[in-house]
Order: C-alpha cells, then sequence, then structure tokens
C-alpha cells in the first residue's frame, strides 16, 4: 500500500500538471493562431487600382469588408484569402501581381481583420469565405467557373475547405501546409503531443476530395511553414494539379521569386478554360 502511495503521488501531480497545460494551451492557442491587424494602413488607389469598397454579411450576421478590384477586361476573378497577420492593407504587392496578370481581385478581411466585426475563429472563417463566395455570384453575377481560389499561408486552409464544397475554376495554394497538427509535430514537437489542438485546419481532409486545377507554391527556404509540409499536401492532391518551387522566406518568398513566380502563375493560368 505505501509503495502504491508513493507511485500514485507524482502520478496524480503530473496529470494536474497536464491538465493545466491543456487548460491553459486551450485559452491561448487563437493568440497563437490568428495576429489581425484593425488599421488599415492603405488602399489600392494608393497603389494605382480603382477599387470598390465592399460589405457583406456571414450567416452568422458578422459584417465583413474587404475590396473589388476590377481589371478591364479580365473574364476571371480571384478570391484572395491572405494569411494569419495583419490585413487586407498588407497586401498590396501581391494584389497588383494578380491585377497585372489581367484578373479581377476581391479581396477581404476574416472576421476580427481590418474593418470586419467579430472575432476569428476556424469554423468562423469558413462562414466567412463561404459569404464572400457567395457575394460574388449573388452581388456580381459571376459563374462559378469565372472564379478562381487563392490562398495563402492560413488562407490556403480557408480556400482549400471552400473549394471542397463549391466548384471554382481552380485553386491556387501558396506556402500552406497539410494540417495544424503536422505543422505543431515539427514546431513544437513535444508540446503539441501533450495538449489538445483547438484548430485541425485539416487541408489534407479536404483536398482529397477536390477534382480541379491546382496550383501549389512553396519555397524550400520557408522560416515558417515547412517545405516538406506544402510538398504533402501537393501528394496528396488529385490530378490535374502543379508545383512550382519558390525561393526565399515566407512572407516576402513571391517577390524574391520573381520573375519566375509571375510566369509561373500566368503559365498555369493560360491552361484554364476560357469564356
Amino acid at each position: 500500500m505505501e509503495f502504491l502511495n508513493l507511485v500514485a503521488r507524482p502520478t496524480f501531480s503530473i496529470l494536474i500538471i497536464l491538465l493545466a497545460l491543456n487548460i491553459w494551451m486551450y485559452l491561448v492557442q487563437p493568440s497563437m493562431i490568428f495576429y489581425p491587424y484593425k488599421a488599415l494602413q492603405a488602399n489600392p488607389d494608393d497603389w494605382g487600382m480603382k477599387f470598390e469598397n465592399i460589405t457583406f454579411s456571414t450567416d452568422d450576421n458578422i459584417q465583413l469588408h474587404g475590396w473589388y478590384i476590377p481589371r478591364e477586361g479580365a473574364t476571371k476573378t480571384l478570391l484572395f484569402f491572405h494569411g494569419n497577420a495583419g490585413n487586407i492593407s498588407h497586401r498590396g504587392d501581391s494584389i497588383y501581381i494578380f491585377h497585372k496578370l489581367g484578373l479581377n481581385v476581391f479581396i477581404f478581411d476574416y472576421r476580427g481583420y481590418g474593418e470586419s466585426q467579430g472575432k476569428p475563429n476556424e469554423q468562423g472563417l469558413y462562414l466567412d469565405a463561404r459569404a464572400a463566395w457567395g457575394y460574388l455570384l449573388q452581388k456580381k453575377k459571376l459563374r462559378t467557373e469565372d472564379i478562381i481560389l487563392f490562398g495563402r499561408s492560413l488562407g490556403g486552409s480557408v480556400a482549400t475547405h471552400l473549394a471542397s464544397e463549391v466548384s471554382p475554376s481552380a485553386l491556387i495554394l501558396e506556402s500552406c501546409f497539410s494540417s495544424a497538427r503536422d505543422t505543431a509535430n515539427i514546431l513544437m514537437p513535444i508540446l503539441s503531443r501533450l495538449v489538445i489542438m483547438r484548430f485541425r485546419f485539416d487541408n489534407i481532409e479536404h483536398i482529397r476530395g477536390i477534382r480541379l486545377p491546382l496550383m501549389i507554391l512553396h519555397s524550400p527556404q520557408d522560416d515558417i511553414i515547412p517545405y516538406r509540409l506544402g510538398k504533402k499536401l501537393f501528394e496528396q492532391a488529385n490530378e490535374p494539379k502543379t508545383f512550382y518551387k519558390m525561393s526565399g522566406d515566407h512572407n516576402t518568398g513571391f517577390l524574391q521569386s520573381q520573375p519566375g513566380y509571375g510566369r509561373a502563375l500566368k503559365n498555369f493560368l493560360d491552361t484554364l478554360p476560357q469564356r
């Protein structure tokens, strides 16, 4: 009995520590995933592009804000899902690239970002994506085959989830990952196995059900999302698919990879059916 008591005491202490760790991690995980900025620092006028200020509502009555940036003569529109930090005003360089490629661009802020209401969470972001898709269909009167989904980093998860539910012209994923669990296992190998993951962002699960033209871009020098997770996502995807190896870090790789980055995107876009 005394031996059992000696064993039970440290075991109980370990269980209490693990419980406390899980409670604490559950509470702080949102702040580890989402880094929203509220203030907009620029708009497309500052980048030499005309635009429309857009507000629209989600199914759970959250008001979202975005920009629709038309391109004269464009037949397709890019629905842009940005990463986990900042807001739409920090995406000028990327918007300009797609604009020059001959696309209309619709970019919006998730709940809690920029001028959008609410607080970010995984299921909320999926609702935001569905609302943005609905806006293009209902207000802009676009056909589903005229819309291309683009997601960078965390935005790739949002785009992939939406693509598993709707039928866009194509899906483009940049610097994305296979799942939140895979990412945590690499970045925090011990801690990730001790705590309950609050967010799944399981792109592997969603991409297996997608059958449409897919392009994945990733850099081996990515300092935030490991390159091998982008490759894993590509390997699990269905044809038709193409992979472009970028260069440079996570946040500026698309600029450091020019002009090859722009050419690769153009080549992919040229393969898509036109009106």
